[in-house]
């Protein structure tokens, strides 16, 4: 027993000298860990990441970030440069941003990684809705409500307009509407993309839609389009005899609009003309008939104002324009584009204080009026015409124009 003891003591002894050999005194140790933090790590430490930062949407290139103290070593694994990946929904922190058909792609810049990565975000109709429908929607524009705003407000300004002094607005008249709007303008923008597919395809914001990438057949793009026009006609037959056949003489102008931009250079009139029909409609089904003299400066200034929000959408797509052929009063005004919308926005808001004054509304209208001139003017005066997103931006700022006019009127009848 002795002589095992004896044995077991001497190895232990060897062991302990021989990890002592190896044991690194604490300044050798820093060296040797710094120099492996500085070569694996080429990122600079950042502060702490936001506890409730969720990395589950991000990319999963992180960086272990090493702080060294004379105690332990701290481990960050978070400090990362991520990007939104694919087609996840909803988060981007870049400074520009163009919205291309229900998706919004961004462009970083600038930031703590200068990289000018892409990322994208997705809309509601890629997260609600079934596959099958979502081409369909994506046709009619359903992600994009701008639209059936600007054909909407007209409609909404002369029912209002048509109701009796001291009353409210017909509730059902405005709900039909604005059902026929968003059907209208669904009907519109297929026609545009099946008459347009072989232009669109050259255009860098218009080659993903559903018809010009090929996810829908011209067939099925035609029968989509006899469905909405179907849904439509069922609204139309909810108006009186007179709204009908108004309603209908529509029609010819939804139609022939895309042809005009290989027409004319005064596309954004035409639409004016095609988008502010609701004007003499709304009217005309709450009255039976039509008042020129309320209706027809009413009218007119619709058409004026699409004038000065479609010449700013029109800036989006000028180079494009020029390559592939097609016209806008955006090549035809050129660098005087503001003076001409501005005169627009003055003879639009003329002709409403005009058809107000007919109508003899209050004057919380006028109130409201000032206000909507104010908006004009700063639309006009600030827009960048050579920069895409302030002008979309701009563009899509309008439907706040619609509501004051249309909320001047509401006041401006229960006050008169």
């Amino acid at each position: 027993m002795a002589l095992l003891f004896q044995v077991s003591r001497s190895c232990l002894r060897r062991s302990l000298q021989s990890s002592q050999r190896l044991t690194l005194p604490w300044p050798a140790a820093h060296s040797v860990f710094s120099q492996i933090i500085t070569s694996t790590s080429t990122v600079p430490a950042k502060p702490y990441p936001n506890p409730n930062h969720d990395i589950i949407k991000h990319s999963s290139s992180c960086i272990p970030i090493s702080e060294f103290s004379r105690s332990k070593i701290n481990f960050r694994w978070w400090d990362c440069n991520c990007s939104l990946v694919g087609q996840t929904a909803g988060i981007s922190t870049s400074s520009g941003s163009v919205e291309k058909d229900g998706l919004k792609e961004s462009k970083n810049v600038g930031g703590n990684n200068d990289r000018g990565s892409k990322t994208m975000s997705v809309s509601w109709i890629d997260m609600y809705l079934p596959e099958p429908a979502r081409p369909y929607a994506r046709l009619a524009r359903l992600d994009k409500p701008i639209g059936t705003w600007l054909l909407a407000w007209p409609c909404f300004w002369s029912i209002t307009l048509a109701a009796s002094h001291g009353e409210l607005p017909d509730v059902k008249m405005l709900v039909l509407f604005g059902c026929g709007a968003l059907l209208l303008r669904g009907a519109g923008c297929t026609i545009n993309d099946l008459l347009d597919r072989d232009i669109d395809t050259k255009v860098e914001r218009t080659k993903s839609r559903p018809v010009a990438s090929g996810v829908l057949t011209p067939f099925q793009g035609l029968s989509f389009l006899g469905f909405q026009l179907l849904l439509g006609l069922g609204i139309l037959l909810q108006l009186n005899n007179y709204s009908r056949i108004l309603g209908a003489s529509s029609l010819m102008l939804v139609f022939s609009y895309p042809l005009m931009k290989r027409l004319t250079f005064w596309p954004q009139a035409y639409l004016g003309l095609t988008f502010n029909w609701g004007a003499l409609l709304g009217w005309s089904a709450v009255k039976g008939s039509l008042d020129p003299a309320v209706v027809l400066p009413l009218y007119l200034s619709g058409v004026c104002w699409t004038l000065v929000y479609d010449t700013i959408y029109a800036h989006q797509d000028k180079e494009d324009d020029l390559k592939v052929g097609v016209k806008s009063t955006a090549l035809r005004f050129g660098d005087s584009t503001k003076e001409w919308i501005s005169g627009f926005g003055i003879a639009c808001i003329s002709s409403l204080a005009f058809s107000g004054f007919n109508a003899d509304i209050g004057w919380p209208f006028y109130a409201c009026l000032a206000a909507a001139s104010g908006h004009l003017a700063w639309q006009i005066f600030t827009v960048d015409l050579s920069c895409r997103d302030d002008c979309n931006r701009k563009f899509v700022s309008n439907k706040w124009f619609g509501a004051i006019i249309f909320s001047g009127i509401l006041f401006g009848r229960l006050a008169s």
